[in-house]
Parts: C-alpha cells; sequence; structure tokens
C-alpha cells in the first residue's frame, strides 16, 4: 500500500532565532508554511533555540535605524530596502510587520528565558509567535516584562509562572549554555534551522526549500553525507 509508507513521520527541527530579527520571524514562517503541506508525511518537533544578535542593549534599547547604521555601516536606502522585503515577504504569510523610523530593538534575553522555560512546560511556538506579533506588528517593547507577560498570557501559558522566572532570573544559565552550544558548532547565523540534528540550513529559506528537505530526510532521499543550505 503507497500511502502506509509515507505516514507522518516524527522530524526533529533545531530553530536558532533572535525575537527583533525579521529574517528569523520569515525562517519559522517559511518553516511552518512548508510542513502544513506535508502533515500526511512529516509531524515536525520544533525546538526553539536562543540567539541574542544585541546582548549589549541596555532596558532603553536602540532607534533600529541608528544601530544598524553603527554595527553594520549601512546606509539608509539599503535599510529601507531590507525592511519593505521582509515587510513584503512577511505578507506572503499573512504576517503584518509594521515597523517605521522610530521602531526599537531590544535586549531579547528576557524573552529566550521564557521560550526556555515554555519548552519546559510544553511548547514554545505559541510563545514565539505572541512575541514576534507583540515586536513586529504591535512595536512593543520585549524588554518590558509586562509586555512579555501579555506574550505569556495570549500563548496561554500560567502567567504568574512567567512572573517568577523573571524576576529570580531562572533559566539565565540555560539560555546561555545553549548559545555557547551554538556557537561551538559554528553557528553564527539567525536564523539556522537544524533538521534531525545533522543537516544545517542558513538564513531565511522559502518554503520549497526547508519542505523539500523535509520530505527528502523522511522518505530516505537525503543521506546524512549530504550537505546544507547556506
Amino acid at each position: 500500500n503507497g500511502a502506509s509508507a509515507f505516514m507522518a513521520q516524527p522530524l526533529r527541527i533545531d530553530l536558532v532565532v533572535d525575537i527583533t530579527c525579521p529574517w528569523s520571524l520569515l525562517g519559522l514562517l517559511a518553516i511552518i508554511n512548508a510542513a502544513a503541506g506535508l502533515r500526511d508525511e512529516v509531524d515536525p518537533q520544533l525546538y526553539i533555540q536562543p540567539f541574542e544578535l544585541n546582548p549589549e542593549l541596555g532596558p532603553e534599547g536602540a532607534n533600529a535605524i541608528d544601530h544598524a547604521r553603527t554595527k553594520y555601516n549601512a546606509e539608509l536606502q539599503q535599510i529601507e530596502a531590507g525592511r519593505q522585503q521582509t515587510k513584503s515577504l512577511a505578507a506572503r504569510y499573512n504576517f503584518a510587520i509594521n515597523q517605521d523610523q522610530n521602531t526599537r530593538i531590544w535586549n531579547t534575553r528576557d524573552a529566550h528565558r521564557l521560550l526556555y522555560w515554555a519548552h519546559v512546560d510544553g511548547k514554545a511556538l505559541p510563545l514565539l509567535l505572541a512575541f514576534y506579533t507583540l515586536y513586529f506588528t504591535e512595536q512593543r517593547s520585549l524588554a518590558d516584562h509586562a509586555v512579555l507577560l501579555h506574550g505569556v498570557k495570549i500563548a496561554g501559558f500560567d502567567v504568574e509562572r512567567a512572573r517568577a522566572v523573571l524576576s529570580t532570573g531562572q533559566y539565565d544559565a540555560d539560555v546561555h549554555a545553549k548559545e555557547q552550544a551554538a556557537f561551538a558548532q559554528g553557528i553564527i547565523r539567525a536564523p539556522t534551522a537544524i533538521l534531525q540534528e545533522y543537516w544545517r540550513v542558513e538564513g531565511a529559506q522559502p518554503p520549497q526549500i526547508y519542505g523539500g528537505m523535509m520530505r527528502d530526510i523522511v522518505r530516505g532521499v537525503l543521506k546524512r553525507e549530504q550537505g546544507s543550505v547556506q
């Protein structure tokens, strides 16, 4: 029976992301889109892994444009072109990116601590999507604990338990250890997806790339000696 040969098989996907990174958002949306088209073959097990693009930022954050000009020596025209590109790509997934000249970026360590906690207590995906909506669509501060707790509520997690995590610094060492482990593996870019703890896909790819790899892995077409996608 041909259908029974391709019953949905579990496939682990470790997705290394930051929460103020639009390309991380796009990578996640593309993976979700790809997995939806393969639901009869692939049962994705998504593990969100932390990556901090701007760990040096204080609670006040920084203007996103000014920060990009200083850190990456980017020109205004280049920054605006990138912003329009990510906005257009996100719209394909019915996700609204609303950013302007006043958009700020934030230190995301506390948000990553909550994502780590969400993995312990359940699934982190709903919480990550809530954080992405709060930041990219509503332009809320991810350094504000009230905003983070609102995201926790939206995602359906225990707000008081999350409040305790934020107030005690719990999981800070765990997040740091995860980030150091990623660096040790040569992961220096967000997003990076690792499929079945072996195949690495760097950067935000279209759904066809992720979907093709998922399908080929569960069908046994893609062998371990075959390389990564960058």
